[in-house]
């Protein structure tokens, strides 16, 4: 009788055991979920800078290429954003075609009109889109967000 009261407390005390380490992990899980939604995982592009423009005032080539969101890669292999968006908070959208983005390096989305380059692409918009109080999105070719920068006015740089 008294082997199987040693059984018993072994099970015991081994489910217990498992019941403990069980709770311990569950908060560090969904904790790794929130981070997931907000940043994408383990993304290396991120949105690093913004220049918005002012509300509407100047419509002109040159202060629309003055606006501009700062996609950069921290990583130090390249990334293919072939599919990724660029999004603002009305919904306004742009598409990167095959485009390398080199580890370490970073690209300008101007909103107006000129050459793309390594360093610099255009939306050809002939109108701002980035306004003083907006938030930026950045998603990858399937649609998760990979990154997001708001700003009240005061963070980043303005047109002048």
């Amino acid at each position: 009788m008294s082997a199987s009261l040693a059984t018993r407390r072994a099970v015991t005390t081994a489910l217990a055991t498992a019941a403990l380490i069980g709770a311990a992990a569950l908060p560090a899980a969904a904790h790794d979920d929130d981070r997931r939604d907000h940043r994408g995982g383990q993304s290396s592009v991120v949105i690093s800078d913004v220049r918005y423009g002012t509300a509407g005032r100047d419509r002109s080539a040159r202060a629309l290429n003055r606006e501009w969101v700062e996609v950069k890669n921290t990583g130090r292999r390249s990334v293919n954003l072939r599919g990724f968006t660029l999004t603002d908070r009305q919904g306004n959208r742009y598409r990167f075609a095959d485009f390398r983005l080199d580890g370490r390096s970073s690209v300008k989305v101007h909103t107006g009109q000129g050459r793309d380059t390594r360093h610099d692409v255009y939306q050809d918009r002939h109108h701002q889109i980035w306004d003083e109080r907006d938030t930026a999105t950045l998603r990858d070719n399937r649609g998760n967000v990979i990154d997001t920068d708001s700003w009240n006015g005061r963070r980043h740089h303005r047109n002048g």
